[in-house]
């Protein structure tokens, strides 16, 4: 009996061994960002691999500010995963490389139906979406009720009640009359040069009348980028720290938690930080009307690559991780604007008559995306090191025409980005 037992735990055994042998491996990359970012998704990848016996995700995190150095050199090596996490205006340079492969055959329309349409816009290229994220971003004013109290400034409620220009400008004044501000407005300067730059200034740019590039064809800069309306964001931008509006060089990351400034021009992801710090007197202003409204939007989002021998396996925890409960988990997480409709539905930060509803209210009538095309790694190193010589004093006029000459050299030297 005892031999038949022991014969039993064996033949198990080895069943299961042969079990795990057979699982499908799907190998994933994901940037480092936030840690409560990452401590989501390690928490998803643990929960798909123990609820089903077919697919096991390895996960392998990576440094955020060397990620896309190492996903180019991973791809000229044929070495890329099944899985890769990347920011949103990349997508059409990865997909125009050949590094993606088109998610449409595995999404019905109901589920394309339910994204925000800025998620499938930024997913989007030559007519094939190629990336989906789980959240989208926001762009905003924060701003210490407190501080506008004391100067009298009202509180829109919604993206058409926003501060006009000439109110934005008023305001930015009367708080630099305070005592307790050294500086009215905080940019996030701190940041450092990169991509920050392009997302969080270029809308100043588009509400000025002016872009990164001519979007009829995505074939020069010369004119959008330098051209009047260019200019005179240039020269208001610039004002703003020549004049004491905003610190060029902070020290750190604090200054509107501290109390130093009454505004915070920057994102969705502080919230949370935000929130902790001031409670009540915490609130979410839209983006001002200078010209015309703009905020930025995109984020990261994730793709299949062709170099993965099992993008159905792959599609399965891609699936999963969009359901609108997983979804939830991640914004709730990072602060970030749910992609899917219905998981906004499910959110009282950002459903309807929540605290951060402005940020859905924008992506759905303000938002102007980062450049679609191969060449926005090059729009964006030239357009942030323009800003950063800008925001230290140097010439406007020979700052922008710079960035243009590097961005139409890039588009010429690639033969204009053809669609093979």
């Amino acid at each position: 009996m005892k031999r038949f037992m022991a014969f039993l735990v064996i033949a198990l055994l080895l069943v299961l061994s042969v079990s795990a042998l057979g699982k499908t491996q799907v190998k994933l990359w994901f940037h480092s960002g936030r840690g409560s970012e990452r401590d989501v998704i390690n928490d998803q990848v643990k929960r798909f691999n123990a609820m089903q016996n077919e697919i096991e995700i390895i996960a392998i995190q990576l440094p955020e500010g060397s990620y896309n150095d190492q996903v180019q050199a991973a791809a000229l090596a044929n070495g890329l995963p099944d899985i890769l996490d990347l920011d949103g205006p990349y997508v059409s340079n990865y997909a125009w490389a050949g590094y993606l492969a088109p998610l449409d055959t595995f999404m019905s329309s109901e589920l394309k139906n339910d994204f925000l349409p800025s998620i499938i816009s930024q997913g989007l290229y030559s007519g094939k979406i190629y990336a989906l994220g789980t959240f989208d971003s926001g762009l905003a004013i924060w701003a210490n009720k407190k501080y506008l109290e004391k100067i009298g400034a009202r509180i829109p409620k919604s993206v058409d009640d926003a501060w006009t220009f000439e109110e934005f400008m008023s305001i930015l004044r009367k708080l630099k009359e305070l005592p307790e501000i050294k500086f009215p407005l905080d940019m996030k300067i701190n940041y450092g040069v990169g991509e920050w730059y392009t997302y969080g200034f270029s809308p100043i740019f588009q509400a000025f009348g002016a872009d990164l590039i001519n979007r009829s064809d995505y074939m020069s800069a010369d004119g959008v980028l330098n051209g009047p309306e260019a200019l005179a964001a240039a020269a208001w931008f610039q004002a703003l720290f020549a004049q004491g509006f905003v610190n060029s060089n902070p020290p750190g990351d604090n200054e509107f938690i501290e109390g130093k400034s009454a505004l915070s021009w920057v994102g969705h992801w502080v919230y949370n930080q935000y929130k902790d710090a001031l409670g009540d007197d915490l609130v979410l202003i839209p983006m001002p009307k200078f010209f015309k409204q703009a905020t930025g939007m995109g984020s990261w989002a994730w793709s299949i690559t062709t170099n993965s021998k099992h993008p159905e396996a792959a599609w399965k925890f891609l699936e999963f991780i969009l359901k609108p409960e997983e979804i939830i988990k991640m914004t709730n997480a990072n602060g970030a604007v749910p992609s899917r409709k219905s998981a906004i539905a499910l959110s009282p930060l950002y459903g309807e008559g929540g605290p951060l509803n402005i940020f859905v209210q924008q992506l759905e009538s303000i938002a102007v995306s980062r450049p679609v095309t191969p060449a926005y790694p090059t729009i964006t190193a030239a357009f942030a090191k323009a800003l950063d010589n800008i925001i230290n004093g140097s010439d406007i006029r020979k700052e922008l025409d710079r960035a243009v000459k590097e961005i139409n050299d890039d588009i010429e030297y690639n033969e204009g980005y053809p669609v093979y």
